[in-house]
């Protein structure tokens, strides 16, 4: 799988970015999705992942209903919806594939993309 996210920028906070992925190369519907997070000198993190179907999606409690994950099986793609972004959500964003259920382990996934720049400005 083929992953490209897109949809990145700079935002002033309390504002809004929706992130989309694109997938390509093998079924899209047979993967569980995630989406990531790394700030600089940070770790990567977990922010939301998503079933193969589209249901059950879980936050991280960073989350705090601000974010909604989403995806569309026919047009390959997940979509990550934020609202009332914070400063401290500036960090690259990533999604990533796993071929069954999607986990807030990072090493679980099979397939990432490279990632879509947030800023969030005071």
């Amino acid at each position: 799988v083929q992953l490209q996210a897109s949809g990145g920028g700079l935002v002033q906070a309390g504002g809004s970015l929706r992130l989309s992925c694109a997938a390509s190369g093998r079924t899209f519907a047979n993967y569980g999705m995630g989406w990531f997070r790394q700030a600089p000198g940070k770790e990567r993190e977990f922010v939301v992942g998503i079933s193969m179907s589209g249901g059950r999606p879980y936050y991280a409690g960073f989350v705090e209903g601000r974010f909604t994950i989403s995806r569309d099986n026919a047009k390959n793609t997940v979509y990550l919806q934020m609202n009332s972004l914070k400063p401290e959500d500036t960090a690259v964003y990533y999604c990533a594939a796993a071929r069954s259920w999607y986990s807030t382990n990072w090493s679980v996934y099979d397939y990432w993309g490279q990632g879509t720049q947030v800023t969030v400005s005071s």
